[in-house]
């Protein structure tokens, strides 16, 4: 909940800044208030405008992407998943307790990583909450995994070449794992948030300086600082894929898990 902390906060800074400025503006003296100063300190806030629009433009591009790629791999995780059991399942009833490993690990990894859905069923072990997005103990379940069916011992050509295409998958799917967990996440420094949201400050102060005191006014400005506020909270909360209001679906990971049950 911290990003809807963030843009809250970021709405109450923006509209003290411009309500500080509306009540200093009766203050200033005359030749403050010229035409020509308000012509000119307009067209100064507006360089940093500009280069506030363009720095949100960038950095929500550069969020949004990284959300799509950490969703492309969970569904291509989830797609390889699949792949692993459906060839363990050609493999025959030799490959059961592998199969058994593989669905303890994908409703595990469901339970931990959507704690606020409904569990899958069946049986499995479940964590206490922690930070990150590596559990090395559901990282020990597929080592166990591949360990187990690199000594899978063949008895014909037909299971040799089925063998070496299982451990070929088994591979793929831990790469998958890793480029899963080494997607950038969390990316946003606070001295940049911080940065940005002073720089916000500044506008909405100016904004209040130089603009007549009525009620139009202020519903623009309002309306303006709402936007920018649920704009920030967008890129934080697409900054943390997992968590808050858009986050990446456990849909592919569920749809696999049903492939595994053996009731399919």
């Amino acid at each position: 909940m911290w990003d809807f902390g963030v843009a809250g906060l970021v709405l109450l800074l923006v509209l003290a800044s411009s309500g500080a400025g509306q009540i200093l503006q009766p203050a200033l003296h005359e030749h403050h208030k010229s035409r020509e100063t308000i012509d000119a300190v307009r067209l100064v806030i507006s360089i940093l405008v500009t280069f506030t629009a363009l720095v949100l433009g960038l950095v929500t591009n550069s969020v949004k992407s990284s959300y799509d790629l950490f969703d492309a791999r969970m569904r291509g995780f989830a797609s390889d998943i699949i792949e692993l059991d459906q060839r363990l399942r050609e493999y025959g009833a030799d490959t059961d307790p592998q199969r058994a490993v593989l669905r303890t690990y994908v409703a595990a990894a469901i339970a931990d990583t959507w704690r606020d859905e409904p569990r899958p069923p069946g049986g499995y072990p479940t964590f206490a909450p922690t930070q990150g997005y590596e559990r090395q103990e559901l990282g020990a379940l597929l080592i166990e995994l591949d360990g187990a069916i690199r000594r899978l011992a063949p008895t014909d050509d037909f299971h040799r070449r089925l063998a070496d295409s299982i451990a070929a998958r088994m591979t793929e799917t831990l790469q998958q794992r890793w480029l899963l967990i080494i997607t950038p996440q969390d990316t946003l420094s606070p001295p940049f948030i911080i940065l940005m949201v002073s720089w916000l400050v500044m506008i909405f102060g100016v904004f209040g300086l130089s603009s007549p005191r009525n009620l139009v006014v202020s519903v623009t400005i309002l309306m303006c600082a709402l936007s920018i506020s649920s704009a920030v909270y967008l890129i934080l909360n697409l900054d943390s894929p997992l968590t808050g209001l858009i986050r990446v679906s456990s849909g592919p990971l569920r749809t696999a898990l049903g492939h595994i049950d053996p009731s399919r």
